[in-house]
């Protein structure tokens, strides 16, 4: 390769040249950037907790972030950003769209809810219109998708709830007509056939204690009644009326009387109100001696039985005794024919109580999804007014889109040293393509391992004065050739990193 050196440095140069022209012809490209806070705490949001939808807004802005530079959104991004204006065919569309979904980038500042949107260009203030484009799809894109996702759930809420309504109706409807078919057997209250025959058995044996003992009661009236002697009414002018007993008059007169009593007490006999009340009194005793000369006008004779207040209370104890054992009568042949029809009808109990229990356990399943679906429901209208009151996720812009005066690409000052070390690299490898193509052998040994054939003789090189001066100075003229060609490169990367620090 050293033979061929000449060859490298010549292909080195040209290479450099030509990568240097390429390097300085790139055209610039200016950054457009913009940051996005996302603010996702909340004050109703520990408030809220098990009243409202649990929501990850963090790893929802997160994910969004990630799906944010999608062909839809691109498509969009371009119309905002007038992008098409020069697009005449779908085949540049499409290549449009692609170059951009490069270019554009959404990364996380040092924490999860503050993004930075970038896109390059070689004009400055389309790339601020991209980025600014860019801010709205994703703000947007975070409101809008949640409030979807929020309209979507409620409708699939409601048409579930409407579904399971259906289903509660009908299994109450299935269930209140086996109750009325069977009503005989279940009753009102729900119970099974074993409750309700121990609950009737309970029943029967209390009315026919209760029997018995007004029956009881009613033997031993009987024989009061006939041991005690009634009372006759005196004929007129053998006695007077005060010997013959009027309970509702009597009474009466006995409460003027204790009235009169206590307001002697009290007043003197001049007083009003105890002539009142004497005056009260004997139109009571009065009315109670035309109420017995009537009694035994109608009763026509003396003799007429009715005057002894106790025989009276026998006798109207004794009537309501046999009402009541009539009644309990009565009450005890309806609970054994009750109990009757339900033992009769005992071997049908199983099955109609296993139909009773799986048509109450599918009402009570329908009822427990609809009483969850219409909870989920209210908790979902909960969050989504909390969503839209105190804003859960809330899109700040904290520094809005600006492009820098310098252009952010290409770097030039690290572009063009290696455009050098490409060089040069370039130079070996034609040196070496080179000898690849016309070797030399310098020694003897080596032509015979590479030939096969026998080496007769080796002529050696005679170095002389003329030839060694004349070999020194084409290494001088190599080197001067390399070295200028470093330095070319290091000057030109000097220059351009003095640029790019503004000096």
């Amino acid at each position: 390769m050293w033979r061929y050196r000449w060859w490298g440095l010549l292909a080195a140069w040209i290479g450099g040249v030509v990568l240097a022209v390429v390097v300085m012809l790139i055209p610039d490209k200016y950054e457009a950037r913009a940051r996005v806070f996302v603010d996702t705490q909340s004050v109703l949001k520990p408030l809220m907790q098990g009243l409202a939808v649990p929501t990850n807004v963090e790893q929802q802005v997160t994910i969004l972030s990630r799906t944010l530079i999608s062909r839809p959104n691109v498509e969009k991004l371009i119309r905002m950003a007038d992008l098409d204006l020069d697009v005449k065919t779908r085949e540049q569309r499409e290549a449009l769209i692609d170059d951009l979904i490069k270019r554009l980038t959404v990364t996380g500042a040092g924490r999860d809810d503050l993004f930075v949107l970038t896109f390059k260009d070689t004009n400055p203030e389309r790339a601020k219109r991209v980025v600014q484009a860019l801010v709205s799809i994703f703000v947007e894109s975070g409101l809008g998708d949640k409030r979807k996702d929020s309209d979507e759930a409620r409708r699939f809420i409601e048409e579930q709830i409407k579904s399971y309504e259906t289903k509660l109706a009908d299994a109450e409807n299935r269930l209140k007509e086996f109750k009325l078919k069977n009503l005989a057997l279940f009753g009102d209250s729900g119970k099974d056939a074993v409750s309700q025959i121990g609950e009737l058995t309970a029943k029967l044996n209390q009315a026919k204690l209760e029997l018995r003992e007004v029956e009881n009661s009613r033997d031993a009236l009987k024989r009061q009644l006939a041991g005690e002697d009634p009372v006759f009414l005196p004929e007129s002018g053998q006695a007077s009326a005060s010997g013959v007993s009027i309970p509702e008059i009597d009474g009466r007169i006995d409460a003027m009387k204790k009235q009169l009593d206590a307001l002697l007490q009290r007043y003197t006999e001049q007083h009003p109100d105890v002539v009142g009340t004497r005056r009260v009194i004997e139109q009571l005793e009065a009315q109670k001696k035309q109420e017995v000369e009537s009694r035994r006008k109608s009763g026509g004779m003396s003799g007429s039985l009715g005057a002894n207040p106790v025989y009276q209370q026998l006798k109207l104890s004794l009537s309501e005794s046999e009402a009541n054992v009539a009644s309990l009568k009565t009450r005890v042949a309806e609970y054994e024919a009750r109990l009757g029809a339900m033992r009769g009808s005992q071997r049908m109990l199983p099955e109609m109580e296993a139909e009773f229990a799986q048509l109450n356990r599918d009402y009570d399943i329908n009822k427990k999804n609809y009483e969850s679906l219409v909870a989920r429901r209210e908790a979902a209208n909960m969050s989504v007014e909390m969503d839209a009151s105190s804003g859960v996720a809330e899109f700040r812009l904290i520094d809005p889109p600006s492009v820098p005066s310098k252009p952010a690409a290409p770097n030039r000052a690290l572009l063009m040293p290696a455009s050098g070390a490409v060089s040069l690299a370039i130079g070996l490898l034609v040196a070496f393509l080179v000898f690849q193509v016309r070797p030399v052998f310098f020694e003897g040994r080596a032509l015979r391992e590479v030939s096969g054939l026998p080496v007769l003789g080796v002529v050696t090189l005679i170095e002389t004065p003329v030839r060694t001066k004349r070999e020194r100075m084409q290494s001088i003229y190599f080197a001067g050739g390399l070295l200028s060609l470093v330095g070319v490169f290091a000057l030109m990367t000097a220059v351009l990193a003095l640029r790019a620090f503004g000096l």
